[in-house]
């Protein structure tokens, strides 16, 4: 089973256009999928916008919390993960921490054309 770990932008993004992440990761991966996210993009969706839908998308997608103890931030816990978990597909629209992650060779997700989801590497 693929594991998806969403960063906080990819969840704003997927929102903001409306798209169902359930249906586009069912297209996009042929195989059986869990999704997770880092406990600390709870702290980045306080007082945004989307806040309580957000949270309410996670609840309803069954995406399970990845506890964490260091005190980084949502992007460099992303990058350890991708680098002890090489199997796992980080999903993000961060510019910065694409090219980061794709020089470490990690798979990713990302939103393209505003409406559908895309494989890189």
């Amino acid at each position: 089973m693929k594991k998806i770990v969403l960063d906080t932008s990819f969840i704003l993004t997927a929102l903001s256009f409306k798209i169902d992440l359930k249906s586009e990761l069912s297209n996009l991966l042929d195989e059986p999928f869990s999704i997770y996210y880092v406990d600390k993009s709870r702290e980045e969706l306080k007082n945004k916008p989307l806040e309580k839908l957000a949270l309410a998308i996670l609840k309803n997608l069954g995406a399970v919390e990845i506890k964490t103890s260091q005190d980084k931030n949502v992007d460099s816990l992303l990058i350890s993960h991708a680098e002890s978990n090489p199997n796992d597909i980080i999903a993000t629209q961060d510019k910065a921490l694409k090219e980061k992650l794709k020089k470490r060779k990690a798979r990713l997700i990302t939103i393209r054309q505003k409406r559908y989801l895309k494989m890189v590497n």
